[in-house]
């Protein structure tokens, strides 16, 4: 009896210690947030909710990125750890720029991306380790197989990530996260369906002044395989005019409608919006936690 109740009490101590080690998951009356997006590359993130991150950032709320892929193929004359040690780097500047808390990038390999056990459970503990109360991703159906594989991996961390017996060396959360998927074109076999629309005309300067800092991607990578690379101006000035121009755009009518379902009259006036779909298989926030998670309409 003694040497059980010395093993319980070891428990239960090591169980405080676990939970005191990570921050508090909020609640939805308190005032501050924390916000976790994965994407497959490390530049998904900043495309599909850079906006959106400053604007909580700027009101004190935590986010977090995660590249779920080092991005070590993404290039058409360098590759290998040394162009993912440079996609790393330009990451965290990018993360800098935004104001978020971490942009953090995995060491899985760039188009090799599966749905794998093992990633499910980096995901997992990533969502755990941040005590998110909000999880961004995309859909899992997508042009790209890695970023098809990021949305499978969040939509399966989702629920998961209150199971205790699920990567248990992680400290389950208290409650399920909301989950929502970023913006896409895709119309089959679904298009995507806005819930939630968000103004970044005010903070759209330093959403591409984050792009700016993905040079590997932006003014290389990209335009390369879009044969446009001829187009991008060696100016630094001038690489954020035309960064502006081909990475902002005005909003799809769903997303408008969506915007003046949450901005009302002045919805017209936007001109860049970044837009988010409820994940069934997350928590079902109500239209008033909608309010509290994205604390930017009147």
């Amino acid at each position: 009896m003694e040497s059980n109740s010395w093993r319980l009490g070891l428990l239960a101590g090591l169980a405080m210690v676990a939970a005191t080690a990570l921050p508090p998951q909020s609640s939805l009356a308190e005032a501050k947030l924390r916000i976790i997006a994965f994407g497959a590359h490390p530049d998904d993130c900043d495309h599909d909710a850079g906006g959106t991150a400053a604007k909580w950032a700027a009101l004190g709320h935590a986010v977090k990125f995660v590249s779920l892929t080092n991005g070590d193929a993404g290039h058409q004359s360098e590759g290998g750890g040394a162009l993912a040690r440079r996609r790393r780097l330009e990451a965290q500047e990018a993360g800098r720029r935004l104001g978020i808390a971490e942009y953090e990038t995995l060491d899985n390999h760039d188009g090799e991306l599966l749905p794998t056990l093992e990633v499910r459970e980096q995901v997992i503990r990533r969502i755990r380790q941040w005590r998110a109360d909000i999880v961004l991703g995309p859909r899992p159906n997508d042009y790209h197989p890695d970023h098809r594989y990021t949305g499978i991996l969040v939509q399966d961390a989702a629920y998961m990530v209150v199971v205790p017996n699920v990567a248990p060396d992680t400290p389950p959360l208290a409650r399920n996260p909301a989950f929502f998927y970023c913006q896409d074109g895709f119309e089959r076999p679904n298009p995507f369906r806005p819930d939630i629309a968000v103004a970044i005309d005010d903070v759209l300067d330093v959403k591409i002044r984050a792009l700016d800092a993905h040079t590997s991607q932006m003014y290389e990578w990209l335009p390369w395989v879009a044969g446009e690379l001829d187009q991008v101006p060696a100016d630094p000035a001038a690489r954020l005019v035309w960064l502006r121009q081909t990475r902002s755009g005005p909003p799809s009518p769903s997303v408008r409608e969506a915007l003046r379902k949450w901005y009302g009259p002045r919805a017209d006036s936007v001109r860049n919006a970044e837009a988010f779909e409820r994940c069934e298989y997350g928590r079902r926030p109500t239209e008033a936690e909608l309010r509290r998670l994205f604390p930017f309409f009147d």
